[in-house]
């Protein structure tokens, strides 16, 4: 991940200025309108956005206002969730943080009490669902660690000012195709198993494995349990499989 020069100093002086800060107000137990109030510097100091025309607070979704929005070019591209600083994070504000984006039609959303930052990613289908694409402390953030700046820039507005395939995006395709799910299932298509196979045939020529055979024994022996059984082998597969099927060849031109 390339960070411009420009944004990479305004995150690592962000970092020194607000890791003291959250640790302050977290120590403080400040209240959630606040603690809303030290997360518009943040978005604003740290993640580059004018609090006058990109941060906002009045978007309405259902007859009730999200805590902040970020607008950029007219259009909503990230929903924030605030929640008090001395309060940890659960479940239920999950919950309505991601209630707020289906309800908008927003895919991502963050939950945040200034010091935890969870990023989530709205998935819509039936039901909607979601998925937590990273988190981090911004108190234990190192300003001299690259992943650490590459967390806070993928929130930047330089990140999501782009038009088509911004870094957020990028980064959420490559977490759900660098998974241990999607890898084990890809181990298990025939592709590979037949690529197994037939090195087993040049290791010993009179070697006799069926693909079959071959999955049994990578499903008992190799592959961990929970890797071939847990629910989200169900979208590897069918994105597997779609991206096995043949292209249909294009019609000779008569």
């Amino acid at each position: 991940m390339s960070i411009p020069a420009k944004t990479k100093t305004r995150l690592i002086e962000g970092i020194k200025k607000y890791r003291t800060v959250v640790k302050r107000v977290q120590g403080s137990d400040i209240n959630e309108s606040d603690t809303v109030t030290v997360l518009v510097d943040i978005l604003s100091e740290v993640f580059g956005y004018d609090k006058y025309t990109e941060i906002t607070s009045e978007l309405a979704i259902k007859k009730t206002y999200c805590d902040l929005a970020i607008k950029l070019e007219g259009d909503i591209k990230l929903l924030v969730e605030a929640k008090s600083a001395g309060i940890d994070l659960k479940d239920q504000h999950i919950t309505q943080a991601v209630n707020y984006g289906a309800n908008s039609g927003i895919e991502w959303v963050v939950l945040t009490n200034s010091v935890a930052w969870k990023v989530y990613k709205i998935i819509y289908g039936k039901p909607v669902e979601h998925d937590l694409i990273f988190e981090f402390n911004f108190a234990d953030l190192n300003p001299k660690k690259e992943s650490d700046l590459e967390m806070l820039y993928l929130l930047s507005k330089e990140s999501l000012a782009k038009s088509k395939n911004n870094d957020l995006e990028q980064f959420c395709m490559q977490k759900e195709l660098l998974n241990k799910w999607m890898v084990g299932q890809i181990i298990l298509s025939e592709p590979v198993l037949d690529c197994i196979r037939k090195t087993l045939r040049k290791v010993s020529p009179d070697a006799k494995m069926t693909n079959q055979e071959l999955t049994e024994l990578l499903s008992t022996e190799i592959i961990k349990r929970d890797v071939i059984e847990d629910e989200k082998i169900k979208a590897c597969k069918k994105t597997i499989a779609k991206a096995l099927k043949p292209k249909a060849t294009p019609k000779s031109e008569v």
